[in-house]
């Protein structure tokens, strides 16, 4: 009871602006200074500390700057080119290179706030000027980014395992199918759509043999990136903390001696955002830290798989009733913190229903990461009618039928885990 009402003292903190960081550390912090707990307030600032001490959050670090360094690389123009040829010659062509887009760059920046950032950038109005309505354009840029919540390296999918103790490399591989699924589906829904509203193709023909190959040849490394790191990972060259500095390797290798595009400026700026968005993601696992203690000293996972398994019948009723949840959550608050704050809650809890982790942990990265795209407090939506100058009431209109075809993958992967899990168990038993 003292936990939830502590989450509840955080949530309301979030709720009237302060920092999320602060919030969660706030409310874990006076747990200790209740005069029930009799716990010494220095437990508190050692969890802070300790939350860093861990050798596979090395990882989420490293991949926010490999994101960085990959824009500035020269791999971006070349991974718009590709996706244009590939998909451009459909109805709605800019709209369906954006989510092949979305697909590509999923294995590269590893956050669904900063690929719907960048693609509202480069496409954006690129999409207006074509004749899409702008609620369209916005919805369309921002759902993509659902992508790279769980195409590898996805840096929710790392969290996730760091926090449940779930292997990363399984989620990296189960996290592929899933991914493909959500493009297939946005891209249908794309075409219908499109063709109602007479949105044109920006290619005549389809693709030759030779254009793609010519545009397969530019943009190589950036395609062959998540092909090392699986690769990798599947045959023990490296854990996924080491292949995040095998990946700093690798784009500064391309940037600078490939494609030479990247001098030492470009690398600075690449650290000093790095280190902004590290910053903020750090703060929020070291107070969750505080909030992880509490939550285990008070035994809420056993408490709550006590009570799930004496009301739910069936392993899909609760998966269900904690999908919905966390939709509800994520439109809420940002995914990464849905994340820092839920998993250890709730992993416990499906262990002990029977349920996959690796399974569970590629449902709730979708569902959370969705959530940042809805209203009332979506980043994503917030970010892409920002640049864009929509309305967020027509972007909300416009994105039903994404939202609608998401669920349908939702409920496939929910209703059928060998989607999921039959990747893994084939590569890695």
């Amino acid at each position: 009871m003292t936990a939830a009402l502590l989450l509840g003292f955080g949530l309301l903190l979030m709720s009237i602006g302060m920092p999320v960081a602060f919030a969660i550390g706030i409310a874990g912090f006076s747990y200790f200074l209740l005069p029930e707990t009799f716990l010494p307030t220095s437990i508190a600032v050692q969890r802070v500390v300790s939350s860093t001490q861990s050798f596979p959050l090395l990882a989420v670090p490293l991949f926010i700057f490999i994101g960085h360094l990959m824009n500035a690389s020269g791999i971006t123009p070349r991974l718009v080119n590709l996706s244009t040829l590939l998909a451009g010659w459909m109805s709605g062509g800019l709209a369906q290179a954006s989510i092949v887009l979305s697909t590509l760059m999923g294995g590269v920046s590893g956050s669904a706030v900063a690929d719907a950032a960048m693609q509202s950038r480069v496409l954006g109005k690129s999409m207006i000027k074509g004749g899409y309505s702008s609620g369209f354009t916005g919805a369309v840029l921002s759902i993509g980014g659902l992508i790279t919540a769980t195409i590898p390296p996805s840096i929710g999918l790392i969290l996730y395992g760091y926090l449940g103790e779930v292997s990363i490399g399984r989620l990296f591989i189960a996290g592929l199918v899933p991914g493909f699924l959500l493009m297939v589906a946005l891209m249908v829904t794309t075409y219908i759509m499109a063709k109602r509203r007479g949105y044109q193709p920006v290619r005549e023909h389809l693709p030759t043999g030779s254009e793609v190959l010519k545009a397969l040849r530019s943009s190589i490394w950036a395609i062959l990136f998540p092909v090392w790191l699986l690769v990798g990972i599947r045959y023990g060259l490296f854990t996924p903390s080491e292949a995040g500095a095998f990946a700093v390797a690798y784009a500064l290798l391309v940037g600078c001696v490939i494609h030479r595009v990247m001098g030492v400026n470009e690398i600075l700026n690449a650290m000093r955002a790095s280190v902004r968005d590290i910053g903020m993601i750090m703060l929020i696992i070291m107070f969750s830290g505080i909030i992880g203690y509490v939550v285990s000293f008070e035994r809420v996972p056993q408490t709550i798989a006590e009570l799930t398994l004496g009301v739910f019948s069936s392993h899909i009723t609760l998966l269900l009733t904690v999908s919905l949840l966390l939709v509800f959550l994520g439109m809420l608050l940002e995914a990464t913190v849905v994340v820092m704050l839920l998993t250890p809650i709730l992993v416990p809890v499906i262990k002990t229903a029977g349920i996959d982790p690796v399974h569970f942990g590629l449902l709730m990265m979708t569902l959370v990461t969705f959530g940042g795209m809805t209203p009332p407090v979506g980043i994503s939506m917030y970010t892409v009618c920002g640049i864009l100058r929509c309305s967020f009431y027509e972007y909300s209109r416009e994105l039903l039928p994404f939202a609608f075809a998401v669920f349908v993958v939702v409920l496939g992967i929910l209703f059928f885990p060998d989607i999921v899990l039959f990747l893994p168990n084939l590569l890695l038993g």
